[in-house]
């Protein structure tokens, strides 16, 4: 049986999937946590992938290939010695709000959205890369390289780090990532396929260039930074140094890798027409298009997929946390909480949840607060309050697929996944709030089985077409009523 490996490298935790590159069947896996916080130290993640493939088995003479999905965003800065810098930041620290408006203001959202399909927030590279420019100027001068979490990985398992701590050494000319990975930067094209060195020198303001790799050595002066080699999806990346292996003599083929989204879409297979909703502790929507969009109202950011496709896609800040932090008002469990919501009528008698107990990131409203509405002596009841709360959560996440749509995206169907679309009532709820077919594929670590997709990939030559189990499809039942009642409330409330 060959076999290969699927790395997700996420914010909380490094997940890895030992699959049969010929059905795609999890043979074995494992896992390890990663430190909290949105500031951490990149050494932490790569003690906890070497943890999370021990506990996998370890890199066997049965694994043929490998590759790393992982979290979006995150900002590694290294200097010419291979190490790094300062630890980096992650997508969700937001520091770099004030950033993101410099550039905006400096450029405008049109010309950088043409640019980049991208209007900067803070979760993206580019503007942490801003703000170190400012806020740590001392920094600047010594930055030789920035890379992403899954680029730097890769880099390492090749046998490539800090020197004297690595097999062979801080050859930042070899630091490769993805095209899916890379416009979440905000200074990369989807349009283009290529990086906007100009954009990349306005935002830190020292020059740069694409790592050349292919046993290339260091040229140039070394003033300009190098930002790693964009590989496409069925690339070779390298392969895995000896020293990590268990016969020296084994060979491991590794992936280009990918961002943690894009992993999840090939994960589940997704393909043209597919929209894929998560609800995790954020919620996103994002669908496999044909052609790159541009939004310049920031809503949708126009990124690439990892299959040599796009992947329009909308986060929000506020998902399944609304379930529990409704479900802990009324005092009861997830299953008591679907069952007060099966009790409620579609649109829960009139009452609305606006859902933005987090603030909320699409639409742009930071300190919004969530709110009940509607409430009256006969609807204010525990059924409705629990319907309420599901119809609200997945309304905003309907807001963000007509978002997508706006863009010229046409979906046919609705992926439902993340740990909330287990709930049954959710599931039926979400046949009456989305006008597309839903189905609830089994749960699973699509992203890290995304990333063993792109290892298949890379080992044969061709994409696999694995199967992915389905809990259930969702029959349609769409009831216009409830976001008709939700888009009345939202748009009675002033943020």
């Amino acid at each position: 049986m060959a076999l290969v490996a699927g790395v997700d490298s996420s914010t909380q935790s490094c997940k890895v999937v030992v699959v049969d590159t010929a059905t795609g069947a999890e043979v074995r896996s494992g896992r390890a946590l990663h430190p909290e916080g949105t500031e951490v130290d990149p050494g932490a993640w790569w003690e906890a992938l070497r943890s999370a493939l021990e506990a996998a088995g370890g890199l066997a003479d049965d694994v043929d290939a490998l590759a790393v999905a992982g979290q979006q965003h995150g900002m590694v800065l290294l200097g010419r010695d291979g190490r790094v810098l300062r630890d980096a930041l992650l997508w969700n620290d937001t520091r770099s709000a004030g950033a993101a408006q410099d550039l905006i203001g400096e450029f405008g959202a049109d010309e950088l959205v043409a640019r980049t399909g991208l209007v900067p927030v803070a979760s993206f590279t580019g503007t942490k890369v801003r703000w170190v420019r400012h806020a740590e100027p001392d920094a600047v001068p010594a930055i030789a390289a920035v890379a992403l979490p899954h680029d730097w990985l890769t880099w390492r398992l090749r046998g490539f780090g800090p020197e004297g701590e690595s097999p062979l050494g801080p050859v930042l000319e070899e630091l490769v990532t993805d095209r899916s990975d890379a416009s979440g930067t905000g200074y990369w094209s989807p349009a283009t396929g290529g990086y906007d060195l100009a954009l990349f020198e306005d935002i830190l303001g020292r020059p740069a260039r694409e790592a050349q790799g292919d046993g290339a050595t260091a040229s140039g002066d070394g003033t300009e930074v190098i930002l790693p080699r964009v590989l496409p999806a069925e690339a070779v990346a390298g392969t895995v140094h000896s020293s990590f292996l268990a016969s020296e003599t084994h060979r491991i083929v590794l992936g280009a890798g990918a961002g943690d989204n894009a992993g999840a879409a090939l994960g589940l297979g997704a393909e043209e027409g597919d929209v894929v909703v998560s609800l995790g502790t954020s919620g996103t929507v994002f669908a496999v298009a044909p052609k790159p969009v541009a939004d310049s109202t920031g809503a949708v950011a126009g990124f690439a997929d990892a299959s040599g496709l796009f992947l329009p896609l909308v986060a929000t800040l506020n998902a399944a946390r609304v379930l529990s932090s409704v479900a802990g008002i009324l005092g009861v469990d997830h299953d008591g909480f679907a069952g007060l919501a099966r009790e409620a009528a579609p649109g829960a008698d009139g009452v609305v949840l606006v859902p933005y107990f987090e603030g909320e990131r699409t639409p742009n409203l930071p300190t919004a607060k969530a709110s009940f509405h509607n409430l009256s002596i006969a609807s204010s009841t525990r059924a409705n309050l629990a319907r309420a709360a599901i119809e609200g959560m997945l309304c905003g996440l309907a807001d963000a697929l007509d978002a997508v749509r706006a863009t010229g995206v046409e979906p046919r169907h609705l992926l439902l996944i993340g740990g909330a679309a287990q709930n049954g009532a959710v599931q039926e709820v979400a046949a009456q709030v989305f006008d597309l077919p839903v189905r609830i594929p089994a749960p699973g670590e699509y992203v890290a089985r995304g990333a063993a997709v792109q290892a298949a990939w890379a080992l044969t030559g061709s994409r696999p077409r694995w199967t992915v189990d389905t809990v259930k499809d969702q029959a349609p039942d769409h009831r216009p009523v409830i976001r008709e009642q939700y888009a009345a409330a939202v748009g009675s409330v002033t943020f």
